[in-house]
């Protein structure tokens, strides 16, 4: 029976080294193998590796300038790192031996690319030792991603629940358009920023009348219509936001052109100036407009715009209803 023999004339055959030694590699003096154990083998599938020289089978990460098995054992103090050709994304570590005779006995291990190998090679607990700890290891590997996957998962949910809430308390849940809390600390980062806009300060028209003839119902649903509206009517980075119970804000980022400006409110008035039908009663309302630009002030600030926007709406219901105002900072 083919075996090999120890320093101490223990013989163990090669079968029995196999089971021993799942990743083991033995070699004759000229650094021929001579026996590969069937967990190497299965790496090497497709190779001729009985009789092949080890360089022509594995390329040596470490040590530095080491080709041959010899040279490995010497440069190496019996430790090493090497890659088979054939499959060079996954590297093997392990520990050699010169034995008597000159054979050479070198055990492998996959180490750090031990959980590619098991996927890239289809591995089972019978593709390694029974005292190796490799498949225990690569359970607990798998429970920390499971673990890691779960966390990142409920991580996103909780990300997901921060963002929905700060959404819901910045938005008006019966128009769907930003709060005053939202529009305040909007308009506040713009002031800050020295960015220039336009601001609209909009009040229904006639919602007294909607809700004292019709009820409380009838006017939210002009509400959600004037929140339809507005919606319509401004861009992704404008911010349209209720105020108050009748009362809207619109600020537009970039928009200081007195002409847009008036062009915005007119199709914001004759929109709303349409009929609107609820449960078979017309609700009639129409719409008044104060507008002011952050370009008439030498250094706004949000209080001071919505004075000016407050005065400006103010002037537009004196003017007549149903009119937009544009009104300097400094006009009273």
């Amino acid at each position: 029976m083919t075996g090999v023999t120890t320093g101490h004339e223990i013989t163990v055959d090669m079968a029995g080294l196999g089971g021993f030694m799942p990743l083991h590699i033995l070699l004759d003096a000229d650094g021929r193998v001579l026996s590969a154990g069937p967990t190497l083998l299965r790496v090497l599938e497709g190779e001729t590796v009985i009789g092949a020289r080890f360089e022509d089978l594995f390329d040596v990460r470490s040590p530095g300038g080491a080709s041959t098995v010899a040279e490995v054992l010497d440069r190496a103090a019996e430790r090493f790192r090497i890659a088979p050709r054939c499959r060079g994304r996954v590297g093997l570590r392990g520990l050699g031996r010169r034995l008597p005779g000159g054979q050479m006995l070198l055990n492998l291990t996959f180490g750090i690319d031990l959980i590619a190998a098991v996927r890239e090679f289809t591995l089972t607990d019978g593709d390694f030792a029974a005292t190796d700890l490799a498949m225990e290891l690569l359970y607990l590997a798998e429970a920390n991603a499971a673990v890691t996957r779960e966390l990142r998962g409920l991580n996103m949910r909780l990300e997901g629940a921060r963002i929905a809430a700060e959404e819901e308390a910045l938005t008006d849940p019966l128009t769907g358009l930003r709060n005053r809390r939202a529009a305040d600390l909007f308009l506040e980062r713009m002031c800050s920023a020295a960015a220039p806009f336009g601001l609209l300060h909009l009040d229904l028209d006639y919602f007294k009348a909607v809700n004292d003839t019709l009820g409380h119902a009838a006017g939210d649903f002009v509400l959600e219509v004037v929140g339809r509206v507005l919606r319509d009517q401004v861009r992704a980075e404008d911010c349209a936001a209720r105020v108050g119970g009748d009362e809207f804000v619109v600020v537009l980022p970039g928009r200081t052109d007195p002409q847009m400006l008036q062009a915005i409110a007119n199709r914001i008035i004759r929109r709303l100036s349409e009929p609107m039908e609820f449960e078979g009663s017309p609700c009639q309302v129409s719409a008044s407009v104060g507008i002011v630009r952050s370009s008439d002030f030498a250094a706004p600030d949000a209080a001071q715009v919505l004075a000016a926007a407050d005065r400006a709406l103010y002037a537009a219901k004196h003017a007549g209803r149903s009119q937009a105002v544009l009104m300097g900072c400094d006009a009273g």
